[in-house]
């Protein structure tokens, strides 16, 4: 009796796989424009929505595998929760930094309901900020303060960057030269 139990969940664990196989997980190409931004694929490709317009005007939207691969992920669709706890929009065109810059979103994700509790979303973000040349824990460090002024000044190193002081510039005249005036002749070195 064990046995053939033992038998069965053996063959029920080869069919799951099988099936799974078969069935393949995450395809970019396959998701529609609901699924596609945030995604990753089984091969651990970051999804991207794009959008086209049709000769006829319509918009369409396709969405593809970028080139930007993700750290240990594999066949991801986001959640509607790590959507609405961090702030972003299932209908992102692309991938981009630019949303760290608003106040707003930097408030929502780094908050402890995404920044904690979704880690796809916050290493696509950790990795667009280290492009950008930001510390992403620093960001959110200084986020209580001002993050607008914490993305734009804060460096992978951590340390925050001074405003240069502004002066006043020095304004000169250049001679006006004649077109008919002879130009030097150029050296050659």
């Amino acid at each position: 009796m064990a046995s053939k139990l033992s038998l069965m969940l053996a063959l029920a664990l080869a069919l799951a796989l099988c099936v799974q196989g078969t069935l393949g997980g995450v395809t970019c190409e396959e998701l529609d424009q609901d699924t596609c931004a945030f995604a990753v694929s089984s091969l651990g490709k970051r999804c991207v929505l794009e959008k086209h317009i049709k000769r006829s005007g319509e918009e369409a939207y396709t969405c593809r595998a970028s080139d930007i691969e993700a750290d240990k992920l594999k066949d991801v669709i986001e959640t509607d929760h790590c959507v609405k706890a961090c702030g972003v929009d299932r209908k992102t065109l692309g991938i981009s930094s630019d949303s760290l810059l608003e106040s707003r979103f930097t408030q929502k994700f780094c908050s402890p309901n995404c920044y904690d509790a979704c880690p796809n979303i916050v290493d696509l973000y950790f990795n667009l900020a280290a492009g950008e040349g930001v510390f992403l824990p620093k960001l959110c460090e200084a986020q209580g303060a001002n993050a607008r002024r914490g993305m734009a000044e804060l460096k992978s190193s951590g340390f925050v960057a001074a405003p240069a002081p502004l002066h006043p510039a020095r304004l000169g005249v250049a001679p006006v030269v004649s077109p008919s005036a002879e130009a030097p002749a150029p050296i050659y070195y």
